[in-house]
């Protein structure tokens, strides 16, 4: 059983301290000092709240992934391996592994993680919750992706209000949300955060004060890119309940 997510934001270490320092100020969450083997990762914190976003220094163009924690990450893991899914690396404290379509995942001992960052109100009264990670998935692998991430996390799943979409909604609690999103296109899975945002134009003016870019409009949302190159939405959900 999955007891928290997390989103994990990754860029190239030139990059790393753009991104850090923009999701900070966009989530209201301050960052950690670095840590790990080679003080690659940095969490953001929400006030009163436990974290579910953190940075990750790698190496390539860099992307995002989500972290499962859960209570036995063994039983999880190869729950995973039954399913689809590759082993990319296993230790204690953490198992890498690739969905059958290739996107990268990791499952993490649960530490007793249970309060959710609130919704995020900004000085204009525009209010924003990053609660989504996006898996964009080539047009083939889509149904199987689907169905791997239904099976995998036991999350209610349905299909969204578009055709390319595909939700996975967690159980009260639990901050951040899958949805896959068939691609007009075949190339590598990737994946990208979402942020539900009360007024979308608000929502771009803030983000493009903080450096952010835009890229373009869709149905309900708006394509970003942040100063450290990474694409992500501006999505017209409530950020109280997502929907």
């Amino acid at each position: 059983m999955i007891r928290w997510t997390y989103a994990f934001v990754d860029r190239p270490a030139p990059a790393a301290g753009r991104a850090t320092a923009f999701w900070g100020a966009v989530t209201g969450t301050l960052p950690s000092a670095p840590w790990g083997e080679r003080g690659e990762f940095t969490t953001l914190s929400p006030d009163g709240a436990d974290a579910c976003l953190v940075t990750q220094v790698v190496g390539g163009p860099g992307g995002a992934h989500p972290d499962f924690a859960v209570e036995d990450m063994a039983v999880f893991s190869a729950r995973a391996r039954q399913l689809g899914a590759t082993a990319v690396s296993t230790s204690p404290e953490l198992a890498v592994l690739r969905s059958p379509g290739g996107q990268a995942f990791c499952v993490v001992p649960w530490r007793g993680q249970r309060t959710r960052p609130p919704v995020l109100t900004h000085p204009e009264g525009m209010t924003s919750r990053l609660d989504q990670l996006c898996l964009d998935v080539a047009p083939a692998a889509f149904d199987a992706e689907v169905a791997f991430w239904t099976e995998l996390t036991g999350w209610d799943s349905r299909p969204g209000d578009h055709r390319e979409f595909h939700v996975l909604r967690p159980p009260a609690g639990v901050p951040v949300r899958l949805l896959v999103q068939r691609l007009d296109e075949p190339r590598a899975a990737s994946a990208h955060p979402d942020l539900a945002c009360s007024d979308l134009a608000a929502g771009r003016i803030l983000h493009e004060r903080h450096g952010a870019q835009f890229v373009g409009d869709g149905d309900g949302w708006t394509v970003m890119r942040d100063p450290s190159g990474g694409i992500y939405c501006l999505t017209g959900r409530d950020p109280a309940t997502g929907e």
